[in-house]
């Protein structure tokens, strides 16, 4: 799975950084989710106040997704033999 990362300064000038952004194919399902979730989180930390300068989306999205949904999203695919 590719990821992304995205750095920006928020509303108090500080600079931050979201890691750990996926990239979904266009046919998939959870595309659309996981880009109203990812704006809603760039809102919520834009206008956030505290110190952290790096955030994880990916840890974001397993704390408010349900386990199955955010197994679908991030499922590794066993490679055979370690190859």
């Amino acid at each position: 799975m590719l990821f992304k990362s995205l750095e920006f300064k928020n509303a108090y000038g500080q600079k931050v950084k979201i890691i750990e952004i996926p990239v979904l194919e266009e046919e998939n399902t959870y595309r659309f989710m996981v880009q109203l979730r990812l704006e809603a989180f760039i809102a919520k930390v834009y206008r956030s106040r505290t110190s952290r300068s790096v955030y994880s989306f990916r840890e974001h999205l397993k704390k408010v997704l349900k386990w199955p949904v955010y197994e679908q999203i991030f499922k590794e695919t066993v490679l055979k033999h370690n190859a």
